[in-house]
Formats: structure tokens, sequence, C-alpha cells
């Protein structure tokens, strides 16, 4: 099969897509059509995929993952804000793709590491790696804590929701868009990069799944479709547009439907 897609097409066709469905999450209390989130499904998937060949290739991982940290405090942060100062009921904002890079990113390190530790038969690297893998687990101990604290009524409520909201600038594998599932693709895209059947496979089976559970999102098995196109080059590159876009446009969008709310 020829391969015409480079990562800046892949990336283009994943932001007008994700445009597309976010335009539905805003916009379908006053009549926004459902076929704008089917539009939406194979995106999430398809940007798992550039990440894991992006990780791959990354010389500085630590400040790829900061990168992704900042932006996932940053949308953390701007959903509060924006849900505070500007309400909306009709519209829940649970946007945070960049925590899911994270976790994913988290992931994709531990194979890394257990896969060297191996190679070299260290026992220390082996321990070290299996220790990253528990992180994702153990970066939700401060949201139980807070859900355990609620239950006691000697603890005010603004308390509360100040703690909730510090825990929540944690990403764990419990809070993350899309949660473990699509930590999990990101990682396995990451461990099969060298097979793109193998990952296109997955895929498949994670997208049978979920239509044998009902809804809609097995849609996302589409992202196939690309992924099968993608000639591993990077193309002219995105480094950050993305980091800009994908929080602004939300921002722009629910500002919008708050004013024709």
């Amino acid at each position: 099969m020829k391969k015409y897609c480079n990562a800046t097409n892949l990336k283009i066709l994943a932001i007008v897509l994700m445009v597309f469905d976010h335009i539905h999450q805003m916009f379908a209390p006053v009549g926004a059509p459902l076929w704008l989130t089917y539009l939406g499904r194979p995106v999430f998937p398809l940007l798992l995929f550039l990440a894991a060949d992006s990780f791959h290739y990354t010389h500085d991982r630590r400040a790829y993952l900061k990168r992704l940290l900042v932006g996932s405090w940053v949308m953390t942060l701007s959903t509060f804000l924006l849900q505070n100062l500007l309400k909306n009921p009709q519209v829940v904002l649970m946007n945070n793709a960049f925590s899911t890079f994270f976790v994913a990113g988290l992931y994709m390190s531990f194979w890394d590491r257990l896969v060297l530790g191996i190679r070299e038969r260290s026992f220390r690297k082996i321990a070290g790696a299996l220790g990253l893998c528990l992180v994702p687990v153990l970066m939700a101990a401060p949201l139980l804590a807070v859900a355990q604290l609620s239950f006691n009524p000697n603890v005010p409520g603004y308390v509360i929701r100040a703690l909730a909201m510090v825990a929540l600038l944690v990403p764990n594998i419990m809070t993350v868009e899309g949660g473990i599932a699509m930590a999990a693709l990101g990682a396995a895209f990451y461990v099969l990069r060298k097979y793109r059947w193998a990952q296109i496979g997955v895929l498949a089976a994670l997208s049978a799944l979920l239509y044998l559970r009902g809804g809609f999102q097995w849609m996302m098995v589409f992202a196939a479709v690309p992924m099968a196109l993608y000639n591993g080059q990077r193309g002219r590159g995105m480094k950050n547009f993305f980091y800009i876009f994908y929080p602004v446009h939300i921002w722009a969008l629910y500002i919008l439907a708050f004013c024709l709310k």
C-alpha cells in the first residue's frame, strides 16, 4: 500500500475533526447535529498514534512530559475558571487530552526502561521501571483522599472543593480524558510502533469492545485509515501549534456557547 500521509497531514486532519466534535459538544443544546461528534471519534486514537511515534524520536523526553503536564494544569485551571465565571449548565467541560498524553507518556517511558533493564539484566533498572508503571495509579491517591474527606461532615464544603481542585491538577489513571482505555491504547501504539497492522489490530479490538458496550465511541476504529496511510515522515512539523490551538479553540467555543445560550 502506497503511503501518502506524513505527521503534519495527520495532525491537520485530527485538528479539523476535533473542531467538529467540539462544536457539537458546545452547541448540541442549540441544535448542533450528532454527526459532528461522529466525525470526532477517530481523533483521540489518531493523536495517540502520532504521540507514540513522536515520543520515540524525542531527544528530551523529560521536557516533552513537562510540556504535557503544564498543558494539563492549564486545562484543569481554565476549566474551573470558565465554568465558575461563565456558568452554562448545558455544557460540561471535561476536555484535557494533555493529561491522557502525559499518562500514556509515562507508560511509554516505563516500557523503554523495562526493555533496557531486561537487556542489561539489571534488577535495579527493572525495579525502577515497575515503580514508574505504578506512578499513574499512585497519583490518584490525593483524589481518593479528598473523596474520603467529603464524607466527613466536619470538613467545610469550600475546603473540599479547594482540595479537589488541587488533586485534579495531578494527572492519574482515574481522571484522564478517555480513561484508562485511551492511556493504555497510547502505550500499546508505542510498544507496537514497528508493527503498523498490529497497532491497527489493537485499535480494532478496543473498538469492538466499545461497540458491544453500546454508544458510538467504537467509530474511533476509522482512525485505522489514516494510520495505514502514514509514511513515518514528520512533514513540516507543528511542534507547538497543538499546545496552543487545543485550549484556545475550546475556550473560544465555550465562551461563544455561553453567549448564545
